[in-house]
């Protein structure tokens, strides 16, 4: 009795849950966990062919069929008809998952095109908002609702490397803060703060980062994708109700941005 009482706490069965950025990586071990628990999943990636193949591996696995809804966040009009699509399929979201990022490589601060800095402040942050204020405020007029933002850890220790993609990350772990005032009580806006984790990116990392990770975190290691799923799993249902506003990092205790 107890087992299923806890359970309960985490049991998404039928809330329909929106996840950008979900047909790879950290995106897909959510979006695959949620249907694991019950939820319908809509998978959002830039790419239609990808979102395609991510909600066939899920359905396959679950046994929960997925909506595939190609968008790219950067876009207000695609945001806008993600949004749409979702409520003529369903009729209402229950969570919104802000996951989908960009970090592009450049060779120095000063090679950074506008360009390129206006397309990682879209998809990062002006995206994230536009869907946030969108669907919270439809959520807050409806049963409420949950907002999961997924920033990362440069936001708060940023390398040269990444100074757009850390800047933006800082703005949506501001804009959390910020959205859980606007749209409380109804809606909680909460934000999971990645370390490193062995997904596509970290396949561009060199030894040298590899092994300072052994020093840096306590772990001794990157973070495996399925290892942030018990943080969104409790963001995303009713075992958070009293959680709002929060930044909760999973790093392995890393020892930056503490």
């Amino acid at each position: 009795m107890q087992a299923e009482r806890i359970a309960r706490y985490f049991d998404l069965t039928d809330k329909v849950i929106v996840v950008t950025g979900g047909s790879r990586g950290l995106g897909f071990a959510m979006s695959r966990a949620f249907a694991e628990a019950g939820a319908h999943v809509v998978i959002s990636s830039r790419k239609a062919d990808s979102c395609a193949r991510a909600a066939e591996l899920i359905q396959s696995e679950t046994g929960r069929a997925c909506l595939p809804v190609a968008c790219h966040v950067g876009d207000w009009d695609a945001c806008d008809a993600l949004v749409q699509a979702v409520y003529e399929e369903y009729g209402h979201i229950d969570v919104l998952v802000n996951n989908a990022g960009m970090s592009p490589l450049y060779e120095s601060p000063a090679t950074v095109s506008r360009e390129l800095f206006d397309k990682v402040i879209g998809v990062n942050l002006a995206g994230p908002f536009r869907l946030s204020a969108v669907v919270g405020e439809q959520m807050a007029r409806g049963e409420g609702g949950a907002i999961i933002n997924v920033s990362s850890i440069a936001a708060v220790a940023p390398g040269a490397a990444e100074l757009p993609y850390a800047a933006a990350k800082a703005g949506l772990n501001n804009l959390t803060q910020g959205m859980a005032h606007a749209l409380g009580p109804k809606v909680r806006c909460n934000c999971i703060m990645p370390g490193p984790f062995l997904t596509d990116i970290s396949e561009a990392w060199s030894e040298e980062v590899k092994a300072a990770l052994v020093s840096m975190v306590p772990q001794g290691r990157a973070g495996r994708a399925e290892e942030i799923v018990g943080a969104a799993l409790y963001l995303a249902s009713d075992a958070s109700l009293y959680t709002n506003g929060a930044i909760i990092k999973v790093d392995g205790g890393a020892a930056f941005g503490n």
